[in-house]
């Protein structure tokens, strides 16, 4: 959706939506981004193009992402459509609050910078957990400067 040259996104909450998940059970690999890992489904990492997902190569992916309390990705512009479906926890970007259950989809061209909810430094746990993600990102991403 476009209004005045900006573009938007779409997001709702799913009533019911309750999954439950271990995250320190599952096995993240570490991103050059402190507090942020994932988990490549496809393509599975080592695959062509599952290493380069999220750094603006230009590969489709389908990843489950762990941001920690208070710990964020850099700004960056969705060279294509995302879907993101928060499993467990929150995070917030300059859309608003995104809680577990949520859907949100970032259209093309779309940008924005991502912050788990919760406090920096505090160790996640069930009263203050991760912020887990199921996203399928079309095109990839490019990282913007100075946003």
């Amino acid at each position: 959706m476009r209004s005045r040259g900006r573009v938007y996104s779409h997001a709702m909450e799913i009533p019911g939506l309750q999954i439950e998940i271990d995250p320190d059970a599952i096995g993240w690999h570490a991103t050059g981004v402190e507090g942020i890992s994932l988990i490549f489904l496809h393509p599975p990492a080592g695959e062509s193009g599952g290493e380069g997902a999220g750094s603006g190569t230009a590969r489709d992916s389908v990843v489950l992402i762990r941001m920690e309390p208070g710990h964020g990705y850099p700004a960056h512009r969705h060279l294509d459509v995302e879907d993101v479906l928060v499993l467990a926890g929150g995070y917030r970007d300059e859309r608003g609050v995104h809680r577990q259950g949520s859907f949100v989809r970032y259209e093309s061209g779309s940008m924005h910078s991502p912050v788990a909810c919760g406090e920096r430094g505090r160790p996640a746990g069930p009263d203050h957990p991760a912020c887990v993600l199921f996203a399928i990102a079309r095109g990839g991403i490019e990282l913007v400067a100075g946003a």
